[in-house]
């Protein structure tokens, strides 16, 4: 439950060991740029929902933004490689971005944020997440977002193909780009996100490739070493009976 999504993300973040040498990882620092925008631009949506009385949509536009966004895509952008630390400069903003969503979520959930906000820091006596103040909305990059919005739809296309085709999450893929790469700036997200060994960009895709669309930029992912030509024919066979019995069926 939800609770429990709050609770794993702060064990998970106070866990990490942190290395103030290190440098901010490229996936990182785009991490970063990308969730303080979408982070400033949920919270001013929330804001203007509660000058509505809109409740019920305000609760449900910052279960999204962490669940969604921080939990599915932002932890997993910045989480170090077992074993690893995070830089310094990645942890303290993931403790700024946690610290304003438990601000966000305490209206509708007091207990658990409460809780966890006294023990994010150590706090002076009688200091309360209810009087602590939100800092000021600052600005939002919507192209940025947006960008990352088509990096979104490409790493899920990826993921899409690596379940129809049996393909483990650890055996790195090529990544091809037909034409105009529309993202290519956010090259570290994808490679990691997607388990790739390169991205590379062409005019024509590689042949037996598996290809998919991304508003006008084709994709294609080589599966040459990748797929057991008998087991992939087992599948598609087994795909037609099913489809060949609903047929039959209607």
């Amino acid at each position: 439950n939800f609770n429990n999504k709050i609770w794993n993300a702060f064990r998970l973040i106070k866990g990490w060991q942190v290395d103030e040498q290190a440098e901010a990882p490229d996936i990182s620092r785009l991490a970063v740029r990308w969730f303080e925008s979408i982070l400033n631009k949920t919270a001013a949506e929330i804001a203007d929902l509660f000058t509505k009385y809109r409740l019920s949509e305000a609760l449900m536009a910052v279960y999204k933004l962490f669940w969604d966004e921080f939990s599915s895509w932002y932890l997993e952008m910045i989480k170090p490689a077992y074993g690893l630390a995070i830089d310094g400069v990645t942890y303290r903003a993931t403790l700024s971005f946690f610290d304003k969503l438990l601000k966000l979520l305490h209206p509708f959930m007091p207990f658990i944020t409460e809780e966890l906000w006294q023990q994010m820091y150590e706090r002076k006596e009688g200091e309360s997440i209810m009087v602590s103040l939100l800092a000021p909305n600052a600005e939002v990059d919507e192209t940025f977002i947006n960008q990352f919005e088509i990096t979104k739809e490409i790493i899920g296309n990826v993921r899409t193909l690596r379940l129809q085709k049996n393909i483990t999450s650890k055996e790195t893929l090529e990544l091809q780009v037909i034409g105009h790469h529309p993202v290519e700036a956010l090259n570290a997200v994808i490679i990691k996100m997607c388990n790739l060994s390169a991205i590379v960009i062409t005019d024509t895709k590689a042949e037996g490739a598996s290809a998919f669309m991304v508003g006008t930029t084709e994709f294609a992912v080589p599966l040459s070493n990748s797929i057991d030509p008998k087991a992939e024919i087992a599948r598609m066979e087994a795909e037609l009976k099913h489809k060949e019995g609903f047929l039959q069926g209607i």
